[in-house]
């Protein structure tokens, strides 16, 4: 039932949905929680149905469209998960080199979402690469539900390695001009500043509402963009003592708070989209890159 008004569901609501996509509480707490809010009509089942992700009316530039080359391939993660697939987009009519950009997805494998973002970034003139960190447990398995089950099983640092890799496959991509950069969601918003980090050559990092690292911040060389929601308390807490130690380091950074949306605001399949915020935050993205990658 997605012809719910999200303006009449109440913030505790989202604040549960949060829990739930981040392994806070388990379905059953979280089902039980939510009957707490189905009233005046509203059932738990049409409140869950409003809550997941739709993906087959979210796409926005399709895997077959002809102004892109995209396709899956595989690449080598030697500290990581070994034999990674990801989704490698490109503009069709590409001529000449151009930056390339590392794609992160959150913490439930290459979802729809995210492949779909690794394509719009295409568009605007990047390789693209957007890799599948459950590739080593048979890759992102059609919903994410089993996604986030499946995700919790891998070590984070060693995922962490598998997007490093990635970085490293761009940097001798025939296409690619060697300045790359990385855009994260969620726990790829985590990898996003980890990457910043591990990787001195690193040419740029924008991560979304995503955790903060707290040591080595010092080793940070990319520019970074930071993209969070004003209401995503769980996130937000981190980031006092890390602009502090990024004002400390004379970092180059700007950050972007968002009023009033919630954690996930960029992700169009879910009612915690907030078109305005996701188009400024996206449009100031695709700037920041095309500044910095080209």
């Amino acid at each position: 039932m997605k012809n719910i008004d999200k303006n009449n569901i109440s913030q505790e609501v989202f604040d549960l949905y949060d829990d739930y996509a981040h392994n806070k509480i388990q379905r059953r707490e979280f089902v039980k929680k939510l009957s707490v809010y189905a009233v005046g009509g509203l059932t738990v089942s049409s409140l869950m149905s409003f809550l997941m992700p739709d993906y087959v009316n979210s796409i926005q530039v399709r895997a077959d469209d002809p102004r892109i080359k995209s396709d899956y391939i595989h690449y080598d993660s030697e500290k990581g998960g070994g034999d990674i697939k990801a989704l490698l987009s490109m503009p069709a009519d590409l001529n000449g080199k151009v930056g390339g950009i590392v794609v992160v997805h959150e913490n439930r494998g290459l979802n729809p979402y995210i492949e779909d973002t690794a394509r719009i970034a295409a568009l605007e003139g990047f390789v693209t690469i957007a890799p599948d960190a459950l590739s080593p447990l048979g890759g992102y398995p059609g919903n994410d539900d089993d996604g986030r089950e499946l995700q919790k099983k891998r070590d984070r640092n060693e995922m962490l390695e598998d997007f490093i890799a990635a970085y490293e496959f761009l940097q001798q991509h025939p296409d690619c001009n060697g300045n790359i950069g990385v855009v994260g969601f969620c726990f790829g918003g985590w990898i996003s500043n980890m990457m910043a980090v591990k990787i001195p050559t690193l040419t740029a990092a924008v991560p979304f509402y995503g955790g903060q690292p707290t040591e080595d911040i010092d080793q940070i060389n990319a520019p970074l963009m930071l993209q969070y929601a004003g209401l995503d308390t769980r996130v937000n807490e981190g980031w006092p003592n890390y602009e502090k130690a990024l004002k400390e380091g004379n970092k180059e950074y700007v950050a972007f708070i968002y009023p009033e949306v919630n954690h996930g605001f960029h992700n169009n399949t879910t009612p915690r989209y907030n078109k305005e915020a996701a188009d400024l935050a996206w449009t100031r993205t695709m700037d920041f890159f095309k500044d910095k990658l080209e």
